[in-house]
């Protein structure tokens, strides 16, 4: 396996890399369409995976919370379309899921490469999380996050608990 990095991973002030991927349903989303809106950009191993369905239930279970503070969700994995809707369906998800077959948007926000998993160095998806402002621009970034928890830890530093 390889990974072409695009230069440095984003970082907090950057403008924030746009994108079109497709969703589970395989209509085209792009980052543009949220222009003058927060948005919240997490990537993610493998739909269907315990780490990842965690994390994407929490996501969903938050979503009245980052709706009230103006914020969409937007999950991506290299997943296909159809895996994606099955997750959705199955775990009964109701945040946007993204497909980044060829890990382009990945490598772009640098949350592809290197990892430590089970001990060994291996290349895959970083479990990474981004806030974008509603001006385009990284506000808060956060790589190789837990995926227990980290919605919480998400919703206090935006100040969105309750």
């Amino acid at each position: 396996m390889t990974s072409t990095q695009f230069g440095p991973p984003v970082a907090t002030g950057d403008p924030a890399p746009g994108f079109t991927l497709p969703d589970a349903d395989g209509n085209p989303v792009s980052l543009s369409d949220f222009a003058g809106r927060p948005v919240i950009l997490y990537f993610y191993p493998a739909a269907m995976t315990p780490g990842c369905t965690t994390q994407a239930c929490d996501f969903t279970s938050a979503r009245g919370s980052f709706d009230g503070g103006g914020y969409t969700v937007l999950g991506i994995s290299p997943d296909q379309p159809d895996k994606l809707a099955r997750f959705r369906e199955k775990e009964d998800l109701s945040i946007v899921l993204l497909s980044d077959a060829d890990r382009s948007v990945m490598n772009a926000y640098g949350a592809y490469g290197e990892k430590k998993q089970y001990g060994k160095t291996v290349q895959g998806v970083i479990r990474s999380t981004f806030v974008i402002g509603a001006d385009g621009r990284i506000e808060q970034a956060w790589r190789n996050v837990k995926a227990t928890g980290h919605v919480a830890r998400v919703l206090k530093e935006l100040g969105l608990a309750s």
